[in-house]
């Protein structure tokens, strides 16, 4: 279990880095800053209502969706064999992938989890596996206790909101974003979250990235 209250890392958390110019995080910038700041102020009330919502459903319902998504994932992933899949360790209340992972090995895919190595800067992708040690990232999110980087050729990105084209609404900081921009090869990015997170827009801007198909606890979105 995260604990949200331990002092993070860096300075400005990810719940802080919506409020200044993109640019300042490595992303390229509004053609309209008042257009900008409008959608920062909108997102930052959307981020902390979602949340908000999927904290409050009892955990054992979480954990019921949790199943569900990750068996949609399985689905659209098919045979993992010889493929390298990236997740996360859940936070605050998402839905927790670490089981798919599980399965992922059992059928000879490797796995993986991001680590956030600077703030402005691409993650990386680090070999982990259940039973693997661990050590405290940034934001005290549990990251491989042993550097092994790696490239993905599937990316598990967990969702706050998500919209019908795809696009995804996430804690601000512009990680994935940017990493997605920055990695040699496009991997498949899923986006999972829960049904209730759908927004009718996140109002993209030039930086933000659309997930190739959202998994949801009740299907598969998939943009258009």
């Amino acid at each position: 279990m995260i604990d949200d209250d331990m002092p993070a890392t860096f300075s400005s958390p990810p719940c802080f880095l919506h409020e200044i110019d993109p640019a300042y995080s490595g992303l390229p910038g509004p053609l309209d800053l008042q257009a900008w700041t409008d959608v920062n102020r909108w997102r930052k009330g959307e981020r902390a209502r979602l949340i908000a919502e999927r904290m409050a459903v009892p955990a054992e319902i979480r954990a019921a969706q949790g199943e569900a998504i990750a068996a949609g994932v399985l689905a659209e992933i098919g045979d993992v064999g010889g493929r390298t899949v990236s997740a996360y360790w859940p936070f605050r209340g998402e839905p927790d992938m670490r089981p798919l992972l599980e399965e992922i090995n059992r059928r000879g895919g490797r796995t993986a989890l991001p680590v956030v190595v600077e703030k402005g800067k691409p993650l990386e992708f680090h070999l982990w596996q259940s039973g693997e040690a661990l050590s405290r990232g940034v934001w005290n999110i549990p990251i491989p206790a042993e550097s092994r980087p790696c490239v993905p050729n599937i990316v598990i990105a967990p969702v706050v909101g998500y919209d019908p084209a795809c696009y995804r609404l996430g804690y601000g900081g512009g990680f994935f974003d940017r990493t997605l921009s920055a990695l040699p090869s496009r991997p498949l990015v899923i986006g999972v979250g829960y049904a209730a997170a759908r927004l009718a827009t996140i109002y993209p801007q030039l930086h933000d990235i659309p997930m190739d198909l959202i998994v949801l606890e009740t299907g598969t979105v998939r943009p258009g």
